[in-house]
């Protein structure tokens, strides 16, 4: 039977403990993973234990008090703490999610916090995105049109046509969806994923876009699409609540709609 391993230098190991709520009553315990290529060491695991007498309510208020608390050297990324940048995406409790909006009571136990999965980390909780955001510049996230723009509007559409693009339109980019797909796990040097497929929908079906058919096209292929097999962990993991596969599903039910 084959057997599978990390790599020596990829294996995580346990790591330190650090107080900082000596005397707290109402105490909890945050495992984080930490990993700095600029040391030579293998990945570890430190535990920290927080007053939640004296944190706010999300993960990322966690983060925030023990990086500015307990321990500076932690790394992480965040702006907006309102669910809109998508910064803090991460994985928490074994589920891909944001960590301003992760209620910290939602979890039992230990809080175990690690990067995006399947990805190259740059530090602790950073993912390296280089490539998800150039497969989302090859769909091209922009309006194509052989029609001059009117010169005194807008270019308009009707409310059902804009209601068409309104849910997709709410992307964040935040890779929740991607890196939760085995897809995209084992061929994301191949496959789109759902984050950059479902920005492709959103301008198929731009009723003011005129490239419908250059953009099927450029998606009919046997990994940029159709190494998705509906297995939905995508939507699933959508903090905003966005359908990819049925965005993915729509898209190879046009292309084969204009075979016939």
């Amino acid at each position: 039977m084959a057997q599978f391993t990390l790599p020596a230098n990829s294996k995580i190991k346990p790591g330190k403990r650090h107080g900082g709520a000596d005397g707290a009553k109402n105490v909890k315990e945050f495992a984080i993973y930490r990993y700095d290529p600029t040391s030579g060491e293998n990945p570890r695991v430190d535990t920290y234990s927080v007053d939640m007498d004296h944190c706010a309510p999300m993960v990322l208020d966690a983060l925030i008090k023990i990086k500015n608390e307990i321990d500076p050297t932690l790394t992480f990324r965040r702006s907006c703490r309102e669910g809109i940048c998508g910064s803090c995406a991460m994985n928490i409790d074994g589920k891909n999610a944001l960590a301003c909006l992760k209620p910290i009571e939602d979890v039992k136990g230990a809080v175990k916090i690690y990067p995006l999965p399947h990805m190259p980390v740059v530090k602790d909780l950073v993912p390296d995105l280089t490539e998800f955001y150039a497969q989302y510049a090859a769909v091209k996230p922009w309006l194509e049109s052989y029609t001059p723009a009117p010169p005194d509007r807008e270019r308009l559409q009707s409310k059902e046509d804009q209601e068409k693009i309104n849910t997709p339109s709410a992307c964040i980019l935040c890779a929740c969806c991607s890196t939760s797909c085995p897809s995209y796990w084992w061929n994301s040097d191949r496959f789109l994923g759902p984050a950059a497929l479902l920005q492709a929908y959103r301008w198929i079906v731009d009723s003011r876009d005129e490239t419908t058919g250059e953009r099927l096209d450029q998606l009919d292929d046997a990994f940029r699409l159709y190494r998705c097999h509906t297995i939905l962990n995508c939507t699933q993991a959508c903090p905003k609540d966005l359908n990819p596969g049925k965005a993915i599903a729509e898209i190879k039910k046009m292309i084969a709609e204009r075979r016939l």
